[in-house]
């Protein structure tokens, strides 16, 4: 059984240990791509660019794997969110676990947030909302079973951290 106390504890030992009050500047200027793997461009296009409104703005053949496509959408603050399709591979899906990903974070405004829902909604395709407890984020399911999670809250700010009022 695992020690949930021991696990706080360790928690905690990061958080003092590693997490400055002050942010120093990154090294960084920020995600260029996130590059995931989908069985149909065309479908995750209308999913992405269609249904969830991040406009398609590059598409073009994967350098690496002749034949397939590599597409990018843009998903705000100059970030992009890549895909590549690897027709002919035989890729099948994967389960949540080490080294994958848990799911996408994209943040959104309390506008598009509510508009997102009822987008979603029409669409019949199921979220999960406020019953997780956290009242600033819906997460729902790609095409392919990528987890995406919208979230109203600003970039760099966390719920767990958010200033009391918004």
């Amino acid at each position: 059984m695992t020690d949930l106390g021991a696990l706080a504890a360790r928690r905690a030992e990061l958080r003092d240990r590693y997490v400055r009050a002050v942010r120093p500047p990154s090294t960084g200027r920020g995600v260029h791509h996130l590059a995931l793997i989908c069985s149909d461009p065309q479908v995750t296009i209308e999913f992405y660019d269609g249904l969830l409104g991040f406009p398609i703005v590059e598409l073009f053949e994967n350098r690496d794997y002749p034949g397939g496509t590599h597409f990018f959408f843009d998903i705000g603050a100059g970030n992009m969110l890549a895909f590549f399709d690897f027709p002919g591979l035989g890729l099948v899906d994967v389960p949540e676990g080490l080294g994958g990903v848990q799911h996408v974070a994209i943040s959104v405004t309390d506008e598009e947030f509510e508009a997102a829902k009822r987008r979603l909604d029409a669409a019949d395709i199921a979220y999960l909302g406020p019953d997780r407890g956290v009242e600033e984020s819906i997460y729902f399911k790609d095409p392919d079973g990528i987890q995406v999670e919208l979230i109203r809250q600003p970039l760099m700010e966390m719920p767990e951290s958010a200033p009391e009022e918004r």
